[in-house]
């Protein structure tokens, strides 16, 4: 009773402290008035930590002596036969071979478990998952030959493809002027001239090579009596006026169907 009414004087006395400095130091405007409104609350920290320390909650304290001795209790442990075992006989006695099994049992009931799994159709055995094959990445050559190899083949066969082109157009000019170096009074129907009768691709390669002959202006075409084109071949003269007026020149787009080439 006397340590109790002790606490209780000190709890009033903090109280009034702390009323009183409330007082005191409502309106703090300088730097020594802060410093001892600080150093104040650090005392009455103090104070109260050595109260809380002296008060008694009155709560029961975890014995885990005793809590031991209550389970094996519960486990049905028997004192009074004795063994020769080292692990048992600190324990002053034996326990049953149920004994965890029943401790298992009683807690079992305060523990959530989820269900166990079951398959709906047994159980399958899985196969290991099959490695993938690594694709080894080709080492890239020093030189570069390989990456330079396939440009230059495929510019060969450009300039192939380009002098091919270039030989069939002036083998048809050939053919042209010695029609006309031969009969010069008459004119090669545009048709007869580049229609292959076996052949529809032979005939769309040929107007296309013709197609350079009058685009260069080595030949132009016209439309005799019946509507229908001609071609003869420039004369020198011509061909070098066509020159200097070559936006005088007209294109049109032929369309040569496999039925009207029938």
């Amino acid at each position: 009773e006397n340590r109790e009414d002790m606490l209780s004087s000190k709890s009033n006395r903090l109280t009034e402290a702390l009323e009183e400095a409330n007082k005191l130091f409502s309106g703090v405007s300088r730097a020594r008035e802060a410093a001892l409104d600080a150093q104040f609350l650090v005392i009455a920290s103090n104070l109260g930590k050595e109260k809380a320390n002296e008060l008694r909650s009155e709560m029961t304290a975890f014995d885990s002596l005793a809590f031991a001795e209550d389970l094996l209790t519960f486990m049905g442990i028997n004192r009074t036969e004795e063994n020769d075992s080292d692990a048992e006989s600190t324990t002053g006695g034996y326990l049953p071979s149920n004994a965890w099994h029943k401790l298992g049992e009683e807690t079992e009931k305060y523990f959530r478990r989820a269900p166990s799994f079951h398959y709906m159709l047994g159980s399958f055995k899985s196969d290991p998952p099959v490695p993938r094959q690594r694709i080894e990445r080709q080492k890239k050559s020093a030189g570069g030959e390989g990456k330079r190899a396939m440009p230059a083949q495929l510019k060969k066969m450009e300039e192939s493809h380009q002098e091919a082109t270039e030989k069939e157009v002036e083998r048809i000019l050939g053919l042209l002027q010695t029609h006309f170096k031969n009969d010069p009074d008459t004119p090669i129907s545009f048709f007869d001239l580049v229609i292959d009768p076996n052949s529809f691709a032979r005939t769309v390669e040929n107007i296309f090579h013709v197609s350079f002959i009058i685009r260069d202006g080595f030949a132009r075409l016209k439309l005799d009596g019946d509507k229908l084109p001609i071609i003869e071949p420039s004369k020198d003269n011509e061909r070098r006026v066509g020159n200097h007026s070559a936006g005088a020149r007209n294109q049109v787009v032929l369309s040569l169907s496999h039925r009207e080439w029938k």
